[in-house]
């Protein structure tokens, strides 16, 4: 399906914290409201946010240690709503203020892979395109997750 030009709904920056995850959501269900979305499908885009917000958070701790920025950008495609997940490095201009933190190592590096695997596959459950991006050279962590209302 071809995409339509994006139309901004809303950004949010938050700390990269896993306590944050539901202020995204959140705004992904109040928005998927505003455009017309159904109950599952607004449950669908708030599973697929909070997966995302959690893989960025998880690579951007890997990359950079604590103290990332999570930001995020709601548009309208016309035909949906599309959502970027961006991690900011610390030291990034667009990244908020924040006192350092350790990080908190969760598991092995093998087991943090499948479960980035796993979390991948269930978001592409929930939306209806998904390209995710991590670049440690460029320093870019990156997901976009698109929707499309059904007609």
């Amino acid at each position: 399906m071809a995409e339509a030009p994006a139309a901004v709904l809303a950004e949010l920056r938050v700390p990269a914290s896993a306590e944050f995850i539901s202020v995204a959501k959140r705004v992904a269900s109040s928005l998927g409201v505003k455009l017309g979305f159904g109950l599952e499908e607004i449950d669908e885009l708030s599973i697929a946010v909070a997966q995302a917000c959690s893989g960025s958070i998880e690579s951007a701790e890997e990359m950079w240690g604590a103290g990332a920025t999570l930001k995020l950008s709601y548009s309208s495609t016309g035909a949906g709503i599309a959502v970027d997940v961006e991690a900011l490095a610390p030291t990034s201009r667009e990244a908020l203020s924040l006192p350092r933190r350790q990080p908190v190592r969760r598991s092995s590096p093998g087991v943090e892979a499948a479960e980035r695997a796993l979390a991948e596959a269930m978001i592409s459950l929930f939306v209806d395109e998904l390209r995710h991006q991590v670049d440690a050279s460029r320093g870019q962590i990156r997901y976009r997750m698109v929707k499309y209302l059904v007609s």
